[in-house]
């Protein structure tokens, strides 16, 4: 099963770092989010990956180009023109990287990748959120439903406390629950090929049009996750990832 992996936007609230790289390529443990993401995808078997490229994409590109040479010991030999990568390597991934231009929204990039897909069912997500999620569980939610989409649903996260008010003093301050705040999308989306019929071109946003029809026909389903889920939209995220990542309590690592 092939997975798309959304990696083209501008990353504006991200700035910081979005000014100079992709935001998919921004480092969380030394390692860019979308290496996260795909090591998720990978825990579950699934190794073969499109990458929708736009804004800054030939650095995402240059990137993979360059893999083995910036994370594998090498032996150049100048004698022969040879070089040698030394050791097995861990990511045994066939990535294919399509430009999908800089303005083109979520849906329209991936209509543009559908000649890519076989015609068979396939698994898409954002390249800037992680979860400890197991992706063979969606797999199989999404068979078991039997329509053409699924998607992962996540509790709303609850930023802010909530302050239960007596006359005129705070009688309570408390964590507002998650089912208070209700369900977003997730992403890790699993889908069957008919959907990409649902998006008209190339500023189609698939969270509108396509979804929305989907749903109002009944077609489609939610993956319940409450586990660990985060995108990765500030720089105050990142540095929680980054938080977690370095003491070792990175919930997203499965592998």
């Amino acid at each position: 099963m092939k997975v798309v992996i959304l990696a083209g936007g501008f990353g504006t609230r991200l700035s910081e770092e979005t000014d100079i790289r992709p935001k998919p390529l921004v480092e969380i443990g030394g390692k860019p989010i979308l290496w996260h993401i795909m090591k998720i995808y990978a825990a579950a078997g699934l190794t073969d990956f499109i990458i929708c490229c736009g804004y800054k994409g030939q650095m995402i590109k240059n990137y993979f180009v360059n893999y083995f040479t910036e994370n594998y010991d090498i032996t150049v030999d100048l004698g022969s023109n040879s070089v040698d990568f030394i050791g097995n390597p861990s990511e045994k991934w066939k990535v294919t990287l399509i430009d999908t231009g800089p303005m083109t929204m979520t849906g329209g990039r991936l209509k543009r990748v559908s000649h890519l897909l076989g015609g068979e069912t396939f698994c898409m997500t954002y390249g800037d959120g992680v979860a400890d999620i197991d992706i063979k569980r969606v797999i199989a939610h999404h068979r078991a439903e039997g329509r053409q989409a699924t998607v992962t649903a996540v509790p709303s996260p609850g930023r802010f406390g909530v302050l239960e008010l007596g006359g005129g003093v705070v009688s309570e301050f408390r964590e507002k629950p998650a089912n208070e705040m209700g369900w977003i999308n997730g992403g890790f989306f699993v889908l069957e090929p008919e959907t990409i019929d649902l998006i008209a071109n190339d500023a189609t946003t698939w969270e509108r049009e396509p979804l929305e029809q989907l749903a109002a026909k009944d077609q489609l389903a939610a993956y319940r996750h409450t586990g660990f889920w985060r995108p990765m939209d500030t720089l105050r995220d990142k540095r929680e990832l980054e938080q977690m990542w370095a003491t070792e309590a990175a919930p997203w690592k499965l592998w």
